[in-house]
Order: C-alpha cells, then structure tokens, then sequence
C-alpha cells in the first residue's frame, strides 16, 4: 500500500506508547493488547531511541484490527532541558537518522554504567542486577535501574526510585549525550518522518522551552505539540495551543504509556482522527499499517 492509498481508519488514538524495548515493562505485542483493552483503535510505538518493536507490534494491531502508526521519542537536549522528540512515518533505515540514535544509545548504556558504579558504593547494587531487569533488545537506562533497586528491596517502585537514588539531588546523576532539538527535527524531516515535541510544557526543571524557540523549531520542520499530557501544566498547554494555531501545527494528544512504569494508561488522552490524517498525509518515510 503506498502513501496516500490508506484505508478508513478511526480513533480513539494514542500514538505515544512505550514497550521493553526501551524503558516500558511489557513486549510490543503486550502494549498493543493493553492499547486495544483500552479502546484505543490507532495508535503509535515510540520506545526511546530506537524501532526494533516496530515489526511486532504492528503484526498485533494489524491481528487485532488496529491501524498502527510506526514512532519513535527521540532524545534532545536545549540549554539544560530535556527535550524529547516525537517521530512519526520516517524511514527507519536513513543513514544520518540510525547513526545518531545508535550514538544516543551507546552514550545512554556508559551512562547507566556509571551510575550503576556510583551507587554501588553505597547501595547493594552491581551492572548485572540492572541486566537482568532488561530485554536483549533494550537500551539500559534509569528505568532499568530503577527496576533493579525495586528488584533489590532497596525501593519499593519507580516513582521513589526515581524521587530518591536517582534524584540528581542524591549525588548519583549523569549526564548523558543528547543533540539539539533542531538537529533531531530536521533528521526526522529529512528522513521523511513528521516530527512532535512530547509534553512540551511539563513543570519544575524541564519547563517549557521559550517561544521564539518553538518558532525556530517550525522553520526547521516541526509538524506538531503533544499538548494533551499529563505533565503539560494548565498554563503551558493555553501557550502550545496559541503557538499551534499560529503556525497550523498538528496537536496531538497521547498517554505515553510505559506499563507498570508509570500510572499513565492507554487512552488517558488521545489524538482527533483529523489529526492522526494530517500526520499520515505529511509523511514520506514509511507508511501505516492498517487491518
């Protein structure tokens, strides 16, 4: 089926989910099942970095008669805020594309390392403890060990793993290799991809990014603002949707699902079908699959 020959799809849709493959707990197939549970008829797989659960999870929406929407978060970094980008559609073997995530990943696993060392000298915590909470397809990261501590009785779940140990207050934070928003918009948008900024406007240290900058993002290629989050603050949602309308991005709402890593549920919020039609007619890289 080639692009602009799609089926009739419909919603409800949710097209920010993530799977073992990156810092989800359930397989591919498992989130689309629990997707499907929930009523969710569309929807995207965006582990981080990374599309090894394409292939899986789509052969399941398609079983299960969902459309499924090929995706990715892309980690970005401005100034000092993580910045994660959303990567609908591109094509997944662009040269420029795999070589900057797999330089992300390999950055991500020495990072874990040294964390992992970090804390070890003061907690019962050792690398392999952190493996064994990963898939052979997974890029190791804070989740893992957060899992890891869980595992060791040393916390009881993510949220006081993460309020705690791996707090960057607790002395264990490292830094991790992470390129510039615009970089990874125009790889997205080079790659024939359709680029979203993931939960723009979250509170605390990662706020939101200062207008003019949203500006520069859509001269770069940026299509669209995941604006219904549940880390989006009230105000900074009011601001995306000003931004939105100003530009005619696309705006999207998603759960970003992680399994039992997180409270977040498939559906919690969604994406309008126009919407979802937008991010399909825009793309160049690679194609829904449909029932």
């Amino acid at each position: 089926m080639t692009q602009g020959e799609h089926s009739t799809f419909s919603g409800p849709s949710d097209l920010h989910l993530h799977s073992n493959h990156s810092d989800g707990t359930e397989s591919p197939a498992e989130v689309v099942r629990a997707a499907f549970a929930h009523g969710i008829r569309t929807m995207a797989l965006t582990d981080h970095d990374r599309t090894t659960g394409w292939t899986e999870a789509g052969d399941e929406a398609v079983a299960l008669g969902m459309t499924f929407v090929p995706g990715i978060e892309f980690s970005s970094r401005h100034d000092w805020r993580s910045v994660h980008v959303l990567g609908y559609l591109f094509d997944p073997s662009d040269s420029a594309l795999v070589a900057e995530t797999e330089r992300i990943r390999t950055d991500r696993v020495g990072r874990a390392e040294r964390i992992v060392r970090s804390i070890g000298r003061d907690y019962d915590l050792t690398w392999d403890d952190v493996l064994g909470q990963t898939t052979p397809d997974a890029t190791v990261g804070r989740p893992h060990i957060a899992d890891a501590l869980i595992a060791r009785g040393i916390v009881h779940d993510r949220t006081e793993a993460f309020d705690g140990i791996l707090h960057p207050r607790a002395g264990y934070y490292e830094p991790h290799y992470a390129p510039d928003p615009l970089t990874v918009v125009r790889l997205i948008t080079d790659a024939g991809g359709v680029a979203v900024i993931a939960h723009p406007a979250t509170s605390g240290r990662d706020r939101m990014m200062p207008v003019a900058f949203f500006d520069q993002l859509v001269d770069a290629g940026l299509a669209g603002l995941e604006i219904d989050h549940r880390e989006n603050t009230a105000d900074g949602r009011r601001m995306l949707r000003e931004i939105a309308a100003r530009h005619d991005l696309i705006v999207t709402g998603s759960s970003d699902y992680h399994g039992a890593g997180k409270p977040n549920r498939p559906g919690e919020n969604t994406t309008s079908d126009e919407m979802v039609a937008r991010i399909i007619a825009r793309a160049a890289g690679s194609s829904p699959r449909f029932p």
